[in-house]
Formats: structure tokens, sequence, C-alpha cells
């Protein structure tokens, strides 16, 4: 079984959060574009995966009984894919807060793909590129294509594109 990365951040990568670009909800279609990030890397505890579990109902021996997934394909426990999508929300905290919103909501998701497991263990991150603005009452819909890198990994555990709603 392999164990869960111990090779330090990279400069680019601190475990410290730096604080988010800030961008004014009137200045956001000049935006399109950017990305925004590397966050700080995450590491995904198996008590975090065991009390997702409990919370959502979702028991999958591949996430909780470490003896069951070590003969699995993935050699050891992994994380749920909405866990790890669930924590875009602290993670997209850190690298990016639109300012003079009143209301800020998540109005769904475009396309979501999990390319490869994330490891119970493993540290994660995100980077988070603004795809498109468009003007709606009162505010703004901005659409983010969020991947989630995996440390030492080749393939992200997660890309999703999500729609925003920002409201003045």
């Amino acid at each position: 079984m392999t164990q869960a990365p111990t090779q330090a951040p990279t400069p680019e990568a601190p475990t410290t959060p730096q604080a988010p670009t800030t961008v004014a909800l009137a200045d956001l279609p000049q935006h399109v574009g950017t990305v925004f990030g590397p966050s700080s890397w995450r590491t995904v505890t198996q008590e975090e995966v065991n009390d997702f579990a409990d919370l959502t109902g979702d028991h999958n021996p591949i996430h909780l009984d470490p003896e069951v997934a070590a003969r699995s394909p993935f050699g050891g426990t992994i994380v749920h894919g909405y866990f790890t999508l669930s924590l875009v929300v602290p993670l997209m905290a850190e690298i990016v807060e639109v300012t003079g919103v009143t209301t800020g909501v998540n109005y769904g998701l475009d396309r979501l793909r999990f390319p490869a497991p994330v490891r119970v263990g493993a540290r994660i991150r995100v980077l988070s590129t603004l795809r498109e603005v468009t003007e709606v009452p009162g505010g703004y819909q901005a659409v983010f294509e969020s991947v989630f890198e995996v440390e030492d990994q080749a393939k992200p555990g997660a890309v999703a594109v999500m729609v925003l709603r920002f409201l003045g």
C-alpha cells in the first residue's frame, strides 16, 4: 500500500493560505480568462471521509474499509467524489473574493468529472479559471472551471465547471 505524499509543497503552492485575489463585482467581466490560484494544499483524512459517509449515507467500503480497498484497483481507501467537490468552497475562498456582493450562490454545475481517484491522505488544491461572465438581474452569473490537483498525481481528482451568481 502506498503512503500519502510527504514532499514539501512547492513555492507556488503555499501551505498557509495567501490573501485571495480581490475582484470588484462591477469588474468581474474584465477577468474572463483569469486563472485564480492555486489554493494551499489540503490533506483529506480518513476521519473526514468517515464523517462524510455518515452524513450522506454513502458507506461504500472503497471509502471506509482499508482491507477491502487495498484489494481494489486503487490500492487503498479513496475520497468520495462529492466530498472532493464540496471542498471547492473553502479552497476557492482562498484564491478569489468578489467584493460588492450582497448575495452569492451556487447556481449549478455544467460539467463534473472525476478523472482520477483521490486517495485518503492525499493533498489536493484548486486552480480556477473564470470562463464566462453574463449579466443577470442585479448582478452577474460567472462560470468557473475548477481543477482539483492531487499532489504527485498526473490526472486531477476532479474538474468542475461551476455556475455561480453574484448579486450586488
